[in-house]
């Protein structure tokens, strides 16, 4: 014990257990505290209890003996003796002692019955352990026992551990040297050359590895046929690192010679990875290490592991970018949302502004159907040219367009408008993101795919394949025969994976299946982002360490991968491996999806509200004119009232009612073809009345007579050519006085021109002065109390000339129209 102290091995970090003969020691003092003993009773009292059990076996084995056996009287004493070198061994003693083993005797509480190599069965062990008693003692305290005959075996209460602790210590696992075979595929293993002098790996480079030459190599006579060391990194050897580092032993790591992954051949032998485990000539590696799929075939012949990664088969296509699709300028909407918007926004929106055009009090009369209530000639609103606007306010066509006349069909237009402000920012917004080159791909479901499935179907046929001898290829061979044969019979397998993506980039083939997660990894990694992994996953497997049937190093391996499971540590090795530039995962053809219709329904709630609010001011509309119209006639003459009725298309004045006949009367037109005839002559009358009115201007200052008002005279030239023999003079009478004509030429014209004059006298004299005793030659129709009744129809094709409307506006005929200018000139006079 004292060089057990000089070599340090007597602290906390390490146990002793020892046996009986040190546990039955009374010389304790020297030991440490923490120690296991194993001890069983070797007291007197202990050892007189089986002296009767000990003969009582002796007694059986010697009764089966005799009964068993043929000897002689003499066969059972042997006659030894430890001086006579001669005759030193009992020739029955081997047959005696077999009959010793045999014997079985029941006791309680178990049976007395011994093992091939002469101990008991029933074997009753206590275990002790070395504890402080008082400052300067130690003793032994049971802390268990262990029975042979129980089943749940030891027993054990609270342990004292070293240096008094409460944990058992650490300990130091034990070292071994293992001879790893390996496969590279990135991400799990690549190669990399190492450095040619020291033929060492950099710290970031990886480990060192061995690859065997090739059979190119070996053939070759400038190269020797020896290993050369390589650096091997990836997410495989750094687990690989971290189980050396947390087992604590070493390895060679050594690439498979045949290059393969481990299938049966057509010897029926396994090759590859899995060959190397299965060879008996001590040359065989004891753990395959890399991206190793688990499978039925491979279990049935090596153990594996739990998988550290999950993975499956999927298929790698590649990208081909076309042009603009045709219909991009109609995909930021879906179908739905384009019927909708075509059938029962626009048809609403339409319908509704016609209905309240029609049913306000202020819009278009569309209500009558006779004749002679037809609208005139000049109404332009209907229901086409309604939808005509629906249509030019939805897409902000900068036309031509008619807009309704009443409030509420106004106001209708007016929430479409906003409706169409909605849509088009919303529809504007989202073009941008369709307006792009499309990316063309063949978008497999997976390997159930029809096209895949029966690719003969299709011209041309779709060309795949993968990599040969890999789980990939079993499993087509096994679940998928027809597609294997398929690719076998074209030759449209790769021998490794970076040929099958190459070949997918150069059009050679259509699609390319391999394990997923390495799929994912290259297109990843792919540097013009030209391939992708589409369609779900297939045969859904696991990656896992392969050991020779029965190793002893597999349950190591496969607690601490349980650990590393927990921990993370196998999460993070695949976020730092897995990554690269281009996602994996980049599967949708555009960035944006069609906005569906509950993606905007804030449109159409705008317009559903817009409808409710066009009723409810619809009926405000009728009430107003119905009820509140005539109550604020008789309190307000041409105030704030008029001006608000105006705007909705009606009047509450005597002047607003004038205004509104005269528009009646600009926006008549002759029914007769030959109307524009007759304007034509009585222009021509015009003129030649003008032309008289000059002579007679010279005729009165000749006669020394010089016109007061010449503008009088000159507001009689504008005076219709139906009165233009009122100013020559007759034959013995003198010339009329200025007053005379202006009185004549009023006179006359009010009896020709009724409906006119009245126009002209209330643009004047809007309080009807000038009208006093004046009206007793009007006719009833241009009375002042009804001035929006329509005169009597002209008798006589003079008259019809003489009544009908100028086509000029009211303005130009108030205040200066030629009758407005001689009433006043007659007012004057007077």
């Amino acid at each position: 014990m004292d060089h057990a102290k000089k070599l340090g091995l007597v602290d906390k970090d390490y146990m002793w257990i020892v046996t009986q003969s040190v546990v039955g020691d009374k010389v304790t003092k020297e030991l440490p505290v923490g120690m296991l003993g194993v001890h069983f009773d070797t007291s007197m009292d202990s050892l007189l209890s089986s002296i009767p059990t000990a003969v009582e076996v002796f007694a059986y084995a010697i009764e089966e003996f005799v009964n068993q056996t043929r000897f002689r009287n003499g066969d059972l004493n042997p006659r030894l003796s430890c001086n006579d070198h001669r005759n030193s061994k009992w020739k029955l003693g081997s047959n005696f002692y077999r009959h010793l083993r045999e014997v079985t005797i029941p006791k309680e509480p178990t049976t007395i019955s011994f093992n091939s190599d002469g101990t008991r069965q029933d074997v009753e062990l206590k275990i002790v352990n070395l504890r402080d008693s008082t400052p300067n003692t130690k003793i032994w305290e049971e802390i268990g026992v262990w029975r042979s005959w129980e089943e749940e075996g030891l027993s054990v209460n609270d342990i004292v551990w070293p240096g008094n602790g409460h944990v058992p210590p650490q300990g130091v696992p034990e070292k071994f040297e293992l001879k790893i075979v390996f496969l590279e595929e990135p991400p799990y293993i690549s190669l990399a050359p190492a450095d040619p002098v020291t033929q060492q790996c950099a710290s970031n480079s990886g480990v060192p590895c061995k690859v065997p030459p090739s059979r190119e190599e070996m053939e070759s006579e400038n190269v020797t046929a020896t290993a050369k060391t390589m650096c091997c990194s990836g997410f495989c050897i750094d687990l690989l690192e971290k189980f050396a580092t947390d087992l604590g032993f070493t390895y060679e790591l050594v690439r498979v010679e045949d290059g393969k992954w481990g299938t049966v051949d057509k010897d029926h032998r396994w090759n590859g990875l899995i060959g190397d485990l299965l060879r008996r000539d001590g040359e065989g590696a004891e753990m395959a290490l890399t991206s190793l799929k688990i499978n039925k075939e491979r279990e049935s012949v090596v153990d594996f592991t739990v998988p550290f990664l999950e993975s499956g088969i999927a298929i790698v296509v590649a990208k081909r970018t076309g042009i603009i699709s045709p219909t991009a300028f109609l995909e930021p909407f879906d179908t739905a949302s384009w019927m909708l918007v075509a059938f029962v926004a626009i048809q609403v929106a339409a319908l509704t502004i016609f209905l309240f055009e029609w049913l306000s009090p202020g819009g278009y009369n569309m209500r009558t159907g006779s004749l002679e209530m037809a609208p005139p000639r000049d109404h332009k609103f209907s229901l086409f040219r309604t939808y005509w606007l629906v249509w030019a306010v939805l897409f902000q066509a900068a036309v031509h367009v008619d807009c309704p006349r009443g409030f509420t069909a106004r106001f209708m237009a007016n929430m479409w408008a906003m409706f169409a402000v909605v849509f088009l920012a919303i529809y504007t917004a989202n073009l941008a993101a369709f307006m792009i080159t499309r990316e063309e791909f063949h978008d497999f479901s997976g390997l159930n795919d029809t096209r895949l499935q029966y690719p003969h179907t299709i011209s041309p046929a779709y060309k795949f394949g993968t990599v040969e001898e890999t789980n990939s290829a079993m499993v087509l061979r096994r679940h998928q025969p027809h597609m294997y044969h398929y690719m076998m019979r074209h030759g449209y397998n790769r021998p490794f994976v970076k040929d099958g993506v190459r070949s997918i980039k150069e059009n050679e083939l259509d699609a390319f299946i391999y394990d997923a997660t390495v799929l994912d990894y290259l297109v990843g990694q792919d540097d013009d982002c030209q391939i992708l992994t589409v369609g779900s996953w297939y045969s859904m497997s696991g990656y896992g360490l392969a050991f020779p049937r029965g190793s002893k190093y597999l349950p190591l391996f496969n607690n601490k991968l349980m650990t590393y499971k927990d921990n993370g540590e196998i999460e993070r090795l695949q976020r730092f491996w897995m990554t690269g530039t281009c996602k994996p995962m980049k599967q949708q053809r555009r960035a944006s999806e069609p906005l569906a219709i509950e993606q905007f329904l804030s449109a159409y709630l705008l317009l559903g509200i817009g409808m409710v609010l066009a009723v409810v001011l619809l009926a405000l509309e009728h009430i107003y004119f119905k009820y509140v119209r005539k109550h604020l006639a008789k309190k307000d003459s041409g105030g704030c009232c008029a001006l608000v009725s105006l705007s909705m298309g009606k009047s509450l004045t005597f002047r607003g009612a004038v205004y509104e006949a005269t528009n009646k009367l600009r926006r008549h037109r002759c029914r007769d073809p030959l109307c524009d005839t007759h304007i034509w002559k009585v222009k021509h009358e015009l003129d030649m009345a003008r032309v008289t009115i000059r002579h007679l201007e010279k005729q009165l200052e000749a006669n020394g007579h010089k016109p007061a008002h010449k503008k009088c005279l000159h507001q009689a030239q504008r005076v219709t050519s139906s009165q233009q023999h009122l100013l020559q003079p007759t034959q013995g009478h003198q010339a009329a006085t200025t007053g005379e004509v202006a009185g004549a030429l009023q006179t006359s014209f009010r009896r020709s021109n009724p409906g006119m004059y009245m126009e002209t006298v209330l643009s004047e004299d809007p309080t009807g002065r000038l009208l006093a005793g004046h009206t007793d030659d009007l006719p009833p129709s241009s009375h002042p109390t009804l001035p929006t009744q329509q005169a009597t129809p002209p008798t006589s094709f003079q008259q019809a000339v003489s009544t009908t409307p100028r086509k000029r506006s009211f303005q130009s005929r108030s205040p200066e129209s030629p009758l407005a200018g001689l009433l006043r000139c007659q007012h004057q006079l007077k």
